[in-house]
């Protein structure tokens, strides 16, 4: 396409490079491949399912880790609005019927009361209209209930992030989902120092709130822990927005200007880049339960956490071995079976290849970005998970795979999304630093060609937009992934109002 000036002070805004456009262009109009897959990861073909004596061996490897000082990181995707929470009651408040008719409003109604943040609505409804929220119920005065918690003269609940939330009770009070994940990191990932790193990943427009969330909070959960909180924020890096084309690929523009949207979360890699910490674990904002619930979810962070250490060191012992000594025939066999054993990673190839080729490859393979990652038994409808994939140099390995990268059209491929087992709860623990300690640059390990097209609408015109490959799908192709079955107690996000009813959020 031809650039106007315009176009060129617009890209130069974002710092887009006009090499980036064209390419984000021609994945708009070519589309992106299916992933080969081999298999669903499944216990024992890909995923890992533990006994008691192991996860109590991982949970000392990491309890020895934090005696001997490593630097953890706790990143928490925290950028999306609660406005999906309430669709529901959106469509009643613009619905004509006065009266609750569907079920999802009527439970709300129903068991308002127990909801963490009822005595902050019952206060703005008897400001606002001079009722509690029982009277205004008992007068079917449903909407006005609804109007006080979601609109901007109410609670406000429509337009806040989720983090901003209420959450849960504690005594006397309630926690938003921020607090509850500085209450959790508290609790697993406190160095040696006794400090919590975290760091959440929010939108421009919330990063003020949070802010002030942070500073009048953090000083509370720190004392109720007897930790330190290091808390950090960052937004997504305007060169991440990726173009809109319209439906017959031409650019779209909004007043003459080129328009683009967010990349989704595959952008936060970027975001997680710039971090800096042995152990980075990373988990969506809406997955976290309260104090008196969090057991299970303190056991297996220090599990993976415990796994992750164990093999980043096998991994940097190895790596040192091929560049600074003399593998003997022998550990060069234990090297091809631990990549088969523990990482996952297969090869029809290897066993032709000279020693030296084989020993490139094996650093290859072992000196990269490594995550273990939680994953929960698939009760539900089949979707996306953890899946076996032919990658690009002809190797099979582990990969977390969203629907939309499987062919519909292949029986085969879709048989297998059937047969698939787990899914991933956004629940990892990551290593993104070389053998030497020197950090990776995680953008060198996305597989491009797995992003994927959604179609929008922008005031009633239809358009194209690209989604950059996930955080924890392709964004992260090109890692060393383990997969561990995780204990489904671990996993309780928040999506609907009325998850906050199920009593793990109770």
């Amino acid at each position: 396409m031809n650039l106007t000036q315009r176009d060129i002070r617009k890209l130069e805004e974002k710092g887009i490079s006009p090499e980036k456009l064209h390419e984000q262009l021609t994945s708009l109009s070519e589309g992106f491949p299916y992933l080969k897959i081999i298999a669903p990861a499944t216990p024992h073909k890909g995923l890992f399912v533990l006994n008691p004596e192991m996860e109590k061996q991982c949970v000392e490897i990491w309890l020895d880790y934090l005696k001997a000082g490593g630097r953890i990181m706790k990143m928490v995707p925290a950028s999306g609005a609660a406005s999906r929470m309430f669709k529901n009651l959106f469509e009643f408040l613009n619905d004509k019927k006065e009266n609750p008719s569907t079920d999802f409003v009527k439970q709300f109604f129903n068991e308002i009361e127990n909801f963490a943040f009822f005595p902050r609505l019952n206060f703005i409804c008897t400001s606002l209209y001079g009722e509690s929220v029982a009277t205004l119920i008992k007068r079917k005065k449903y909407k006005d209930v609804i109007r006080a918690l979601l609109e901007h003269g109410g609670l406000n609940y429509g337009q806040l992030p989720k983090a901003l939330l209420e959450f849960h009770k504690t005594h006397g009070d309630s926690r938003t989902a921020f607090e509850e994940h500085l209450a959790e990191g508290a609790q697993y990932a406190a160095g040696k120092d006794g400090k919590v790193n975290i760091h959440f990943t929010v939108s421009e427009d919330h990063l003020p709130l949070l802010q002030m969330k942070a500073e009048e909070k953090k000083e509370v959960i720190a004392h109720l822990f007897g930790k330190d909180f290091n808390i950090s924020f960052s937004v997504q890096k305007p060169s991440t927005d990726t173009i809109a084309v319209t439906e017959d690929n031409q650019p779209f523009r909004q007043n003459e200007e080129l328009f683009f949207r967010p990349g989704g979360h595959g952008a936060l890699i970027e975001n997680l880049n710039d971090l800096d910490a042995d152990v980075i674990f990373i988990k969506n904002i809406d997955n976290v339960v309260p104090d008196s619930k969090r057991d299970t979810t303190l056991r297996y962070k220090m599990i993976i956490g415990g796994i992750l250490i164990a093999l980043k060191q096998k991994i940097n012992d190895f790596c040192k071995l091929i560049k600074e000594g003399k593998p003997t025939d022998t550990q060069i066999d234990e090297m091809e079976k631990f990549l088969n054993d523990n990482l996952c990673i297969s090869h029809t190839g290897l066993d032709k290849m000279y020693r030296e080729e084989k020993l490139n490859y094996l650093f290859t393979k072992f000196n990269r970005p490594l995550r273990v990652c939680g994953m929960v038994k698939n009760e539900g409808e089949p979707g996306g998970g953890p899946f076996l994939t032919v990658n690009r140099d002809g190797s099979v390995s582990p990969q977390i795979l969203e629907s939309t990268q499987i062919d519909p059209k292949n029986k085969e491929a879709v048989k297998m999304l059937k047969e698939s087992t787990h899914f991933n709860p956004v629940d990892l623990v990551c290593a993104t630093k070389d053998w030497k300690g020197n950090k990776f640059n995680l953008t060198q390990f996305v597989d491009k060609s797995t992003g994927f097209i959604s179609h929008k609408s922008v005031k009633g015109t239809a358009i194209k937009a690209l989604e950059l490959p996930g955080l924890w799908n392709g964004a992260m192709s090109d890692w060393n992934t383990v997969l561990i079955e995780v204990a489904p107690e671990t996993f309780n996000p928040v999506k609907t109002v009325n998850d906050l009813l199920r009593p793990f959020h109770q």
